[in-house]
């Protein structure tokens, strides 16, 4: 905190002044520092305000990071399922065109009817 040094010397009727008349005679602090001592306490709760804000903000950040964390493992799992159902959509798609193409072949030769056997499909 700055200090404030003051410029110019008190009044000569304010040195003169018996310390009882300086003084609040409520609280016993002096007249000459009193409205110091109040901004002093303006500038406490400010920071006592600040420093809670703060405090929030370091709360909130912490909520956040798990936030993020569990949404950055929600898009792994999306991602391997995706990956897993495009894998299960060609295998299913490969056998559909074996099995069209199985059909074309037995249409196309009747007589190897006998002979060809149906494809196996493991499902």
């Amino acid at each position: 905190m700055d200090r404030h040094i003051p410029m110019h010397a008190l009044p000569e009727e304010i040195q003169k002044m018996l310390p009882e008349e300086k003084v609040c005679k409520y609280c016993g602090v002096s007249y000459l520092i009193l409205h110091e001592f109040k901004a002093m306490e303006e500038k406490v709760k400010a920071m006592e305000k600040e420093m809670k804000f703060y405090q929030g903000s370091v709360d909130r950040e912490k909520r956040l990071q798990e936030k993020l964390h569990s949404l950055n493992q929600e898009l792994e799992q999306y991602k391997i399922d995706s990956k897993s159902k495009t894998e299960s959509k060609i295998y299913f798609k490969l056998m559909l065109r074996l099995e069209v193409e199985h059909c074309q072949l037995k249409e196309r030769m009747p007589d190897l009817q006998h002979s060809v056997t149906e494809p196996y499909i493991g499902l």
